[in-house]
Formats: structure tokens, sequence, C-alpha cells
């Protein structure tokens, strides 16, 4: 195999393993989303069928504070980007005519979308990774929300 063409297998190689991290953040996205979704429906029904001491209501607020936060980041991760002003890829390529989209593909740099697509996989990652922080801030607000009922309960001082 000759260096030039080693060198596109390895840039072929890289794009598919760029594009796999993409589907599994997205896919990572979607099962938090659902989770934090359960957590929040959870949380409600504790909130709506419990008479809870004000303090146990504001912790568990804060916790879904959080949640909320979470769900945002998640929904910022999974959201599509379709290049903005200057689309590359797809989007670039929904916009041309056969004609011009052959003249794209041609000029197409494998290596600069790699590039590109791993700028895209880090920052959903680093979306992923604080909502997750967030979530599990959360889930000890609302074990703390729980602690500060169970005590008051138990000292007397709950409504």
């Amino acid at each position: 195999m000759t260096p030039a063409v080693a060198d596109d297998v390895a840039v072929a190689a890289a794009l598919a393993e760029v594009k796999a991290e993409i589907a599994r953040t997205d896919s990572k996205a979607s099962v938090l989303l659902a989770f934090n979704g359960a957590l929040m429906a959870g949380v409600w029904t504790v909130a709506t069928s419990l008479r809870l001491p004000p303090a146990a209501l504001a912790v568990g607020a804060v916790g879904v504070g959080l949640l909320v936060a979470a769900a945002a980041v998640l929904l910022a991760a999974a959201r599509p980007n379709l290049g903005g002003a200057q689309p590359k890829g797809f989007p670039l390529w929904a916009t041309l005519p056969a004609d011009q989209l052959r003249a794209a593909l041609a000029g197409d740099d494998l290596a600069e979308r790699v590039t590109r697509l791993s700028q895209l996989a880090v920052g959903k990652f680093a979306r992923l990774q604080r909502a997750v922080d967030y979530t599990r801030a959360a889930g000890a607000a609302f074990i703390t929300a729980a602690l500060v009922a169970a005590v008051l309960a138990m000292a007397g001082g709950a409504r």
C-alpha cells in the first residue's frame, strides 16, 4: 500500500470513528433525557402527594432546577448542527444542483471533515458531561430533601 493510499484509509477510518462517536452521544443524550423525564415525574408525584415541610420543598426545588438545566444541556447536545451561514457536508449538498454537487464532492477534503466532526463530537461530549453532573447534583438535592423531610418529621416539625 502506498503512503497516499494508507493516509486515505486512515482518514476514512477516522471519519467512521468520529461519526460513531457522534451517534453514541446522541444515543446517550436520548437515554438521559428519558431518565431525567422519569425522575421529574417521580419528583412531581412525591411533591404533590405528600405534605412536605417548606425546607424540604426548597431543597427539592433546587433539584428540579438542576434537572431542568440538565434537560436544556441535553437538548443542546442533541440539537442538529446544520452549519449556519457556511454549511459543509450534507447541509451544503442539499442546496446544490447536481453539477455543483459533483464539483463539491470532487473537491471534498475528508481530513477537514474529520476535524470539523471531531470538534462537533467533543462539544457534544462536553455538554453530555455537564448534563450528567447536573443530574447527579439534582439527585443529591433530592436525597437531601428527603433527609430534611425525615428529620423534621421525627422532630415534629412537619406541617
